[in-house]
């Protein structure tokens, strides 16, 4: 299985937190990020969005095809992201489109040798890839990516 972790692209500051939409710079940020996830990205693969606007806006740049779940909103829990990406069993890729801390601390929790403190940069992904070995669970970390380096 592999899980991609996707933050929302840069968004206007603004109230309520959830109706904050995409700037110019994060418009191309999320389409620069998207074009290359969807070179390689499998057909089947899964998109779970934050409802808000900044992540509906992220994941549109990749797809029309996503579903909206309130279990990866702003302050989600690991256990929650995981338990929708259905990780680590999924037959599919999942791309999960969200905030941080919560992204970074999905990161921390599957690749422990990442410091929990990690920031995850606006519209960046974060490429983890689950490996079993001999009835073993292994999470490794197979790209980190920024939309200034697409």
């Amino acid at each position: 299985m592999d899980l991609i972790l996707w933050r929302h692209a840069e968004a206007e500051d603004g109230f309520p937190d959830t109706a904050r939409k995409l700037t110019k710079k994060g418009l191309d940020q999320a389409n620069r990020m998207a074009d290359w996830l969807r070179a390689r990205l499998p057909k089947d693969t899964l998109v779970m969005v934050s409802p808000t606007e900044r992540t509906q806006q992220t994941a549109t740049a990749l797809t029309p095809n996503f579903l909206t779940t309130a279990e990866i909103a702003p302050g989600a829990s690991v256990s929650s992201i995981l338990a929708v990406a259905n990780w680590p069993d999924s037959k599919n890729t999942v791309v999960i489109v969200g905030h941080q801390p919560t992204l970074g601390d999905v990161a921390s929790y599957l690749i422990p040798v990442i410091p929990s403190e990690l920031s995850v940069k606006k519209g960046s992904v974060l490429w983890i890839r689950c490996e079993k070995k001999d009835n073993n669970v292994e999470s490794v970390l197979h790209a980190v990516i920024y939309p200034e380096k697409v």
